[in-house]
């Protein structure tokens, strides 16, 4: 079932019935930021509530994806879209540089 979300892009329900956010540049941000949380393992796995073994190597490339796609945006954020990025940049590098020494 598809329906409107709150910025106009629609909500997805999934198979289990719960509800997924409609889909902006915000939740693409942190989508992205979440993924890089889980292969340094410090999210805990969704289904098995595990935490998974780092994969420093993979952090890296998705922190790098999130500063090029920065890098590409700016200019076009409004002033919330720019905090957010750069909170979450900022919040990434200081941890893989924990995860790393």
């Amino acid at each position: 079932m598809v329906e409107e979300g709150e910025t106009g892009s629609p909500k997805e329900e999934t198979k289990s019935g719960s509800e997924m956010p409609g889909i902006d540049f915000s939740t693409f941000v942190l989508s992205l930021g979440t993924s890089a949380l889980y292969q340094m393992g410090v999210v805990l796995h969704p289904e098995s509530g595990e935490r998974t073994e780092a994969d420093p190597l993979l952090a890296s490339h998705t922190i790098d994806t999130l500063e090029m796609l920065h890098e590409k945006t700016l200019g076009n954020l409004d002033a919330e879209e720019k905090k957010l990025f750069e909170g979450i940049l900022y919040e990434l590098r200081m941890r893989y540089v924990e995860l790393t020494k």
